[in-house]
C-alpha cells in the first residue's frame, strides 16, 4: 500500500517535470507574476514652522505711574533652528519669539521680537515637568519718550523707542501639550536715552505645544 502511493508521487512529479521542461517560458512566467517586495520608506515627520503658543496677562509695573492697570498678551514660539546635531549644543539653541501686550487702562502697550532659551529643571527628579526660561529682544511700544516733566499724568518715562525687553518664567507642563508659567518682564533702554524709568510687568501664561 506505502508502496503503491510511493510510486504514484514519484509518477505525478515525473510528469510535472516533463510538462515545465516543454514550456520553457512557464517557470519564468510564474515568477514574473509574483509581486516585486516594496522597498521600505521611513515616514516622514512633520514640520511645523511654529513651536508653541501662548496666551496670558499681567498687571502693569506696580510701582510706578502705569499702576493699577492689566495688560493681555500672546506670544508665538517658533521652532529651534539646527545649528549642531550634537544634542548638547543644540539645547542652547532659542527658540525666536514674537509677542505683544495690550494695556486696558490706555496706557503703553508693546510687541518685542526675541529669543527665548528654555532649561528642565531637575529632569531626572521630576521627568523634565518644570523648566526656567530666559527671553531677550527688542520691545517696541507706543508709550511716552519725552522729558518726564513734560509727559502727561500716569504715564512712564521710556525715554526712546524701542527698549530692550528682557523677561523670565518658571513653567510647568501640566501634559504633553499643555503648560502653565508665572513670567516676569522688564524694558528699558539700559541708559542710553535722557529718560529710564522703564517697565515691570508680572503675570502669567499658558502654552500650548505642537
Amino acid at each position: 500500500m506505502i508502496a503503491r502511493s510511493l510510486r504514484s508521487l514519484v509518477g505525478a512529479l515525473a510528469i510535472s517535470a516533463t510538462a515545465l521542461a516543454g514550456h520553457p517560458g512557464s517557470a519564468a512566467d510564474l515568477v514574473s507574476r509574483a509581486p516585486a517586495p516594496v522597498a521600505y520608506t521611513p515616514p516622514v515627520a512633520p514640520m511645523s514652522i511654529v513651536s508653541e503658543v501662548r496666551i496670558g496677562g499681567s498687571v502693569q509695573d506696580p510701582g510706578s505711574a502705569e499702576r493699577n492697570t492689566s495688560n493681555i498678551n500672546g506670544e508665538i514660539l517658533f521652532a529651534k533652528p539646527l545649528v549642531s546635531i550634537d544634542p548638547f549644543w543644540q539645547a542652547f539653541v532659542p527658540r525666536p519669539t514674537a509677542g505683544g501686550s495690550y494695556n486696558f487702562g490706555g496706557r503703553t502697550s508693546y510687541g518685542y521680537l526675541g529669543a527665548t532659551w528654555t532649561v528642565d529643571l531637575f529632569p531626572e527628579t521630576f521627568n523634565r515637568v518644570v523648566f526656567l526660561e530666559g527671553f531677550f529682544g527688542a520691545g517696541f511700544h507706543d508709550g511716552k519718550t519725552g522729558p518726564k516733566a513734560l509727559l502727561p499724568p500716569g504715564f512712564n518715562a521710556l525715554g526712546c523707542n524701542p527698549l530692550f525687553r528682557e523677561a523670565a518664567a518658571l513653567g510647568f507642563r501640566i501634559t504633553e501639550h499643555l503648560s502653565i508659567m508665572a513670567t516676569v518682564e522688564h524694558m528699558s533702554n539700559a541708559g542710553l536715552c535722557i529718560e529710564n524709568r522703564g517697565l515691570t510687568n508680572f503675570g502669567g501664561k499658558i502654552g500650548y505645544t505642537f
